[in-house]
């Protein structure tokens, strides 16, 4: 494995990677600790890892320990004042210091941040739902400072998905939105998008349709025509952002895999579906 590693570590060394963690790889111990793992692995070989992290079930286990039924419209978490304040508290203070916490134990050095953090992530309210959806915010800027000095220092960023307007309101962000946008921001080598389905599927219902490769195109027409169900929909945004904005590859692989990002990033075996530009050889 080591030998097959080797032009992967000399193709990304110094490189930024960004992975989104998510679904299953929160949850599940094991998990937890093969994702952590990983992305420690990643540094010491002298990647530059960006983890960028949600937090939908620990939140909504909060809110129904509280007597608040969660209620989702498009996918979207509606986010009154009280469900917002909840948010940032679990992800920022329980699942963004948990996961700093386990890197920290494999001997990596990482740094737990949020959006309002050096206004790392400015976010305005998102319009055009259904029905109000109150504090659930989109990117409208990145400023991508902090991250590259802490990471160019050796430290691994971990951010939560929670941002900021221009006014100090927090807003709680789609994660694989923040995601694309970070990479974008900074022109990273890779995003890695974990989550709980083998990759992109052409039949949803046919787990031997998977598409193993996704131009740009072909990934807005598969949110277009439905083909993509609505958890894949913001996972395609977010790979379609970021390629859009130079970076060389997109990634949407298992988390439920033990080890899926390192596979994905030090082997020939490659998981998931990988989204690339339309021009792309």
């Amino acid at each position: 494995m080591l030998v097959e590693a080797l032009p992967y570590i000399t193709r990304y060394a110094g490189k930024i990677i960004v992975v989104k963690y998510g679904g299953a790889a929160m949850l599940d111990d094991r998990l937890k600790e093969a994702v952590t793992q990983d992305i420690t692995l990643m540094r010491a070989v002298g990647f530059r890892p960006v983890l960028v992290h949600g937090g939908g079930p620990e939140i909504s286990d909060l809110m129904r320990r509280l007597g608040k039924q969660p209620e989702f419209v498009g996918g979207l978490r509606v986010t009154d004042r009280e469900t917002v304040e909840l948010a940032e508290m679990v992800l920022v203070g329980k699942v963004n210091t948990s996961i700093v916490a386990l890197i920290n134990r494999q001997g990596g050095r990482a740094v737990g941040l949020s959006g309002k953090d050096a206004r790392l992530i400015v976010a305005s309210k998102r319009f055009g739902a259904e029905i109000d959806l109150g504090f659930v915010g989109d990117v409208e800027q990145i400023n991508p400072e902090l991250l590259l000095t802490l990471s160019e220092a050796g430290y691994i960023p971990v951010v939560s998905s929670v941002g900021a307007g221009l006014d100090g309101e927090s807003y709680n962000i789609n994660a694989d939105h923040v995601a694309g946008a970070i990479a974008a921001a900074i022109t990273a080598s890779k995003l890695i998008v974990l989550t709980d389905v083998i990759g992109v599927l052409q039949d949803p219902s046919d787990p031997s349709s998977l598409l193993s490769e996704v131009g740009v195109t072909q990934a807005r027409e598969l949110i277009r025509t439905g083909v993509a169900d609505r958890g894949m929909i913001p996972k395609l945004e977010a790979c379609i952002t970021a390629v859009g904005a130079g970076v060389e590859r997109a990634h949407i692989i298992d988390g439920r895999v033990p080890h899926a990002v390192v596979m994905e990033v030090l082997t020939n075996r490659g998981v998931g579906t990988m989204i690339v530009p339309d021009n792309s050889p």
